[in-house]
């Protein structure tokens, strides 16, 4: 019998069982449900080689609504990879079936629509994927500013020798605004150098934390601000979180106070910030994150000697995507099983 079938499917989707020359069994419809269950429907921008390690995870890729609106159909999981907001709210209407989206980056401020919200959809992101990298990135700003490696590169490209006093870390303090896992991979790296911590946390925990002298609610932030010589902001953004660090903010520190944010960049005033650091109120600033990406053209935080700024790409190591894709397969597994994600998004909150 001269059966022509192009895939395995085609002949499964008859009921037909595969049967090799020595008759045993090698996957029957029921099998293929199994592998079929669950489709991914992964939003992206563009190609990209982490996409050849979803392997044996049905999934297609769409790009833009038009060729999303038919996989849409039967997709069990959305994969927010780097797809636009957009995107994903318009392709949610063509998605009946599904029950859990994931996104690869941590803040999902801008996914936040009322079609996820007010669902009983899953999201979950990928805090905890890139902490150590902005983690190490923090410590390399308080090191930059601490020693001034600006004025030492200065002075070496103008071939002048000019030796002055440095800082030690050792005893100074960080404050952690919004003490997650980013906030933790902060504390790890700085309480080993001998700096004091302080944190704001919405909910501080009832035991110690080794890491953390002292937690503060977030409305008691600028009496932590005030003790600190540098102020590192790792907070999602929310309606709460947005500007919590701004004039009120900037009036109470230390005049030689250095911010860092590589949490939102919404969560830091960055009027009052400028202001603050043109008038030298404040040390300096290292920014890896800012209220408009790109950061426009001709923006006085490109000018200004006192800060140091990164285009948003601190945790960008050579193997960030790879990172991603990982724990999302890693996400995959445990839903497949029906077992409880890591990462669940509190909607109504916002992280």
């Amino acid at each position: 019998m001269n059966w022509n079938f192009r895939t395995v499917a085609e002949v499964l989707s008859l009921g037909i069982l595969l049967v090799s020359p020595g008759c045993e069994l090698l996957m029957s419809r029921f099998e293929l449900g199994m592998a079929k269950k669950n489709p991914v429907l992964v939003l992206a921008s563009g190609e990209d080689p982490q996409f050849a390690m979803l392997g044996e995870v049905p999934h297609t890729i769409c790009r833009d609504i038009g060729n999303c609106a038919g996989a849409g159909r039967d997709a069990a999981v959305i994969l927010q990879w780097s797809g636009t907001p957009e995107l994903l709210r318009a392709v949610l209407a063509s998605c009946p079936e599904v029950r859990w989206i994931h996104s690869r980056a941590a803040g999902v401020d801008n996914l936040l629509f009322p079609e996820i919200v007010n669902s009983e959809v899953l999201l979950t992101n990928g805090s905890g994927v890139f902490s150590a990298s902005l983690g190490e990135f923090v410590l390399g700003a308080i090191l930059y500013f601490a020693k001034d490696f600006r004025r030492m590169v200065r002075n070496q490209m103008a071939e002048r020798w000019e030796p002055f006093d440095v800082q030690e870390i050792d005893g100074q303090t960080v404050g952690i605004i919004g003490y997650g896992d980013i906030g933790r991979a902060v504390a790890r790296r700085v309480k080993p150098l001998g700096m004091r911590v302080l944190a704001t946390k919405r909910h501080p925990p009832a035991l110690p934390d080794s890491l953390v002298e002292h937690f503060y609610r977030p409305e008691e932030r600028r009496e932590m601000v005030a003790a600190c010589d540098f102020i590192v902001a790792t907070a999602p953004l929310t309606s709460e979180t947005r500007h919590m660090i701004g004039e009120a903010e900037f009036a109470v520190m230390k005049a030689s106070a250095v911010v860092i944010n590589v949490g939102r960049g919404p969560v830091i005033d960055e009027a009052a910030l400028v202001g603050a650091l043109a008038a030298k109120r404040i040390k300096g600033a290292a920014l890896d994150v800012f209220e408009h990406e790109p950061l426009p053209a001709g923006h006085a935080l490109y000018s200004l000697e006192n800060v140091l700024l990164s285009p948003h790409c601190a945790d960008h190591t050579a193997d960030w995507q790879d990172q991603a894709m990982r724990f999302f397969l890693e996400q995959y597994q445990t839903f497949q099983k029906g077992e409880p994600l890591r990462n669940v998004v509190e909607k109504r909150l916002g992280y």
